[in-house]
């Protein structure tokens, strides 16, 4: 049998009703009591007077022995109503006289009468006749006008009683609701801390019980919002330790090779783009001549031109590496804008010379490499690196371009040829997809979700991973219609074919701003009632910057029965406090930074169990992408990792491999 559980509100309620109804109850029992008791000592009173005035006015004719004149005298007063018993009796117990009448009153219940039981005892007189008596007179009252008056008393008191209970009971219920208002908002506030929402009330009750409860739970509030805030604090601490260069605020070294290393290595993306190398000069005679401050100024202004120029490719990575020396990555970008980048980066680095290095011409140089195909980190640095000689042998502020042109596949080249094999795919709907498994760190076998990955198929057969096309993809304007048809494929499948029915797909925030797009994907969400649970998966870095929309977008997905959750999580330097009002499904933790777990205890592993810890914090589930091999996963089980993606785990399959019966 289940516990039955109810409100405090409405335990008052209850209460206080059967406390209004025992009160009432009691006074109209007391009053009604003290009614029937003042009733019936009239009617004895009324008998007892009746009878002894019917006794002196019929002495006289006792004496004469008038009987009739006797009769005439009883039925006189009886046929008045208000008695149900007169007789005379002789002292030989004789009736001479006798009148009855039935206890019955039209206006009155007969089960009220039956109820309310009046007793009305005869009352006796003597006739007497000189000194002698002659006989006796009995008289009993008829309680009819009592039950009357009793049952008019009843029904007006219970109208009037029934009223004021009604009116009692609207008042408590308001006041109960005013009153417990206080205890609403706390239980309120103890949702959102669940929700690691941190709300206060600011208006605090005036009754002292209540008054403590909602200062104590404040203070409670106050204080796991500053654990939260010193968790945070101590792992961003740790990251700009490890991962910033503190002068400039940018990446340094370990941070940009650990980047680069984890774009190069992916097999699902393999890496293509432009690598840039800048160096800037004069440092060392700007500290000799004007002192330290004045280069740590050059450095600052230096890295906010190089911010300003990389803004426009969202997934950059920029770096002080050393001294005037700084790295450049823009992974997916155009080797025919190679020229363009580098001009406009060492042509912003000439600002400098204007604010701080007067009478300096030789401000910077730019070592540029463009590459199509999978490279090393050390043969990028290499040739920059020769790039950037180059370069300065060229001249003062000058640069210089490098391109690896071999090529492997028939991978097109360029975006005019990228544009005609996507237009041809995308409007042909050679789409196809496969999924590669999330599990469980302390089960292998236990598969947390699938996570759909996207190819696209050329005339001549060739298949190309999403790595290869989305760059173009974006740039060309054909994200939210390669969005759409993913999601068409994913929403084909039934999910109650499935043997993992939970599935993740990555869209992008673009696709979301277009109106076309997202009145279609709200509508087709509404109206799938077949397709499996769906984790909408975004880059933390996208997540950031568009989060007002992908915000909005939850709500709905929500209501449809799917979640959001957020890739390459680690990656951006951002704030981590966007976790409490985000509140992803899960994180994946970015793979630069599975890729630094070889074996041995290190500040990485310390960063990734700070992140877990942090999500943890906030009831958000961990997933480390990218593990490759049994030692990392071992240790990210002892990280306390919620669930492990990789090669090591599986490859990714087509979905008929997770189809029942297949």
């Amino acid at each position: 049998m289940r516990n039955f559980k109810m409100t405090l509100y409405r335990q008052l309620i209850i209460f206080t009703v059967l406390l209004f109804f025992v009160l009432l109850s009691g006074t109209w029992m007391a009053t009604f009591e003290n009614n029937r008791s003042f009733l019936n000592k009239q009617l004895n009173s009324h008998a007892q007077d009746t009878a002894t005035s019917l006794a002196l006015a019929i002495s006289q004719h006792t004496v004469n022995k008038d009987t009739a004149g006797i009769d005439a005298m009883i039925n006189a007063v009886f046929d008045r109503g208000y008695y149900q018993t007169i007789k005379l009796i002789d002292l030989q117990g004789n009736v001479v006289s006798q009148r009855y009448l039935n206890i019955s009153v039209a206006e009155v219940p007969q089960w009220f009468i039956r109820m309310v039981p009046i007793e009305t005892p005869e009352q006796t007189s003597q006739i007497m006749a000189g000194w002698r008596q002659v006989g006796t007179i009995y008289v009993k009252s008829h309680p009819g006008y009592a039950y009357k008056t009793l049952w008019l008393f009843s029904m007006r008191t219970s109208i009037w009683f029934t009223v004021c209970g009604l009116l009692v009971i609207l008042a408590g219920v308001w006041g109960l609701r005013l009153i417990l208002r206080p205890l609403v908002r706390v239980q309120q506030q103890a949702d959102a801390i669940c929700r690691k929402e941190y709300t206060y009330q600011e208006d605090l009750p005036r009754t002292l019980e209540l008054r403590q409860v909602v200062t104590a739970m404040n203070r409670m509030v106050d204080k796991v919002q500053s654990m939260f805030e010193e968790q945070v604090a101590i792992t961003e601490g740790f990251r700009k330790h490890a991962y910033y260069d503190s002068l400039t605020g940018l990446g340094n070294r370990r941070y940009f090779e650990g980047q680069i290393q984890a774009c190069l290595e992916q097999r699902e993306r393999p890496a293509k783009g432009i690598f840039l190398l800048v160096q800037l000069h004069e440092l060392n005679t700007l500290n000799y001549k004007m002192g330290l401050e004045a280069g740590d100024a050059v450095l600052k202004k230096a890295a906010i031109i190089l911010q300003e120029a990389t803004m426009s490719y969202p997934s950059h990575i920029l770096a002080r590496l050393t001294g005037g020396d700084f790295s450049i990555f823009l992974p997916d970008a155009l080797s025919g804008d190679a020229e363009s980048i580098a001009a406009d980066v060492t042509n912003r680095l000439c600002q400098l010379k204007t604010l701080y290095l007067p009478g300096m011409d030789n401000i910077a140089h730019t070592g540029a490499v463009t590459f199509e195909y999978p490279s090393t980190l050390e043969r990028l640095l290499s040739e920059s690196d020769r790039a950037l000689r180059v370069a300065q042998q060229a001249g003062p502020n000058s640069w210089h371009i490098i391109a690896l042109t071999e090529e492997t596949g028939k991978i097109p080249a360029g975006q005019q040829q990228w544009k005609k094999t996507l237009e041809k795919a995308l409007h042909a709907h050679k789409i196809k997809i496969e999924v590669q498994p999330v599990v469980r760190s302390t089960d292998r076998s236990a598969v947390l979700h699938l996570e759909i990955l996207s190819r696209i198929i050329h005339d001549d057969g060739q298949v190309f991973n999403a790595g290869l096309f989305l760059p173009y993809a974006e740039r060309l304007g054909l994200l939210p219609l390669l969005d759409r048809l993913i999601l068409e494929e994913v929403l084909k499948i039934d999910a109650k074919q499935l043997l993992i029915d939970h599935l993740a797909v990555n869209i992008s925030p673009t696709s979301l701003a277009d109106p076309v797009f997202k009145e279609w994907i709200l509508d087709t969400l509404k109206n799938a009632s077949s397709a499996p649970r769906i984790s909408f998966e975004f880059s933390e870095f996208a997540a950031i910057h568009n989060l007002s929309l992908i915000k909005a977008f939850q709500i709905f997905a929500h209501e449809c029965g799917h979640t959001i959750s957020l890739d390459h999580f680690g990656q951006s330097f951002s704030n981590f406090s966007y976790l409490r009002s985000l509140h992803p499904e899960y994180v994946k933790i970015d793979r630069a930074y599975t890729g630094e777990i070889k074996g041995n205890e290190n500040d990485t592993q310390f960063y990734v169990a700070s992140l877990c810890n942090i999500a943890h914090s906030v009831d958000v589930a961990v997933i480390a992408e990218g593990v490759e091999t049994e030692p990392q996963f071992e240790i990210l089980k002892g990280l306390h990792i919620d669930g492990v993606q990789g090669f090591l785990i599986e490859s990714p399959k087509p979905v008929a491999f997770y189809l029942k019966g297949r």
